[in-house]
């Protein structure tokens, strides 16, 4: 990846700033795999970011293989979380998955492929992946996200070293599009920009069971991982393998 998603400035701030997220949706997670971590199965963590979550699942005696397709992400998640098993890029949707026992993508990784084929695809893989008696926990933006936030207002945060400027828009019912400005401290005092353009995939996710079904993996859409409330639009995929 020559441009990747989440460079430096923004993997900070977003490490910095973002970590409700990963706070939310772990005790549920946490919960669905506690038969995995019995039996000290493998996780697979997909889009883990600066290791937020795998903090949480190392923390809960998990081995966690933690991957992501941002260099300057996993650059921070070997710092927040070097205890992990093994921290290593992977990109969907075609690089190869290892077996494991668990996969886990939070924070709508799978939404940030090009298109709905790349994601399908991206989605079969992780059902191969599973071994039997295998858990699949994911977040994905559905349609939802993006007619509940048509006319939403544009954001910014402030803190004391960093600062984001975000402008969304929804150009057509399957894309969200936002433009990010990120300001960062330097060392010396004064201040470095950086910009990004993130442009999201929306599905129609009642059909990914039947796709995930299809690869020996029995699915439901969902609005938790457990009992915290996520954001409009974003749909939880929790699956299982029959051993």
């Amino acid at each position: 990846m020559d441009d990747p998603y989440y460079r430096r400035d923004l993997a900070l701030v977003h490490h910095l700033g973002y970590g409700f997220h990963a706070d939310l949706c772990a005790p549920g997670i946490l919960e669905l795999f506690a038969p995995v971590r019995e039996r000290n199965g493998l996780v697979l963590e997909l889009g883990c970011g600066s290791g937020l979550l795998t903090r949480y699942l190392v923390d809960a005696g998990h081995r966690v293989v933690a991957t992501d397709a941002s260099p300057a992400m996993l650059d921070l998640a070997r710092e927040t979380v070097p205890d992990a098993e093994e921290i290593s890029q992977l990109v969907l949707p075609d690089d190869p998955l290892p077996a494991t026992d668990a996969i886990v993508a939070i924070g709508h990784p799978f939404s940030y492929l090009s298109d709905a084929a790349a994601l399908d695809r991206a989605l079969v893989a992780s059902a191969k992946a599973l071994n039997p008696g295998g858990v699949l926990a994911l977040d994905l933006c559905d349609f939802e996200w993006g007619a509940a936030r048509v006319d939403v207002a544009n954001q910014g945060r402030v803190s004391d070293d960093w600062a984001i400027v975000a402008l969304f828009s929804v150009p057509t019912p399957d894309r969200f599009v936002r433009d990010m400005t990120t300001f960062v401290r330097n060392d010396d005092g004064t201040w470095r920009r950086d910009d990004e353009h993130h442009d999201n995939v929306l599905i129609d996710t009642s059909p990914v069971p039947a796709l995930l079904a299809e690869h020996g993996v029995d699915a439901k859409v969902g609005r938790s991982f457990g009992s915290e409330e996520l954001p409009i639009g974003l749909h939880t995929i929790i699956g299982h393998k029959p051993a």
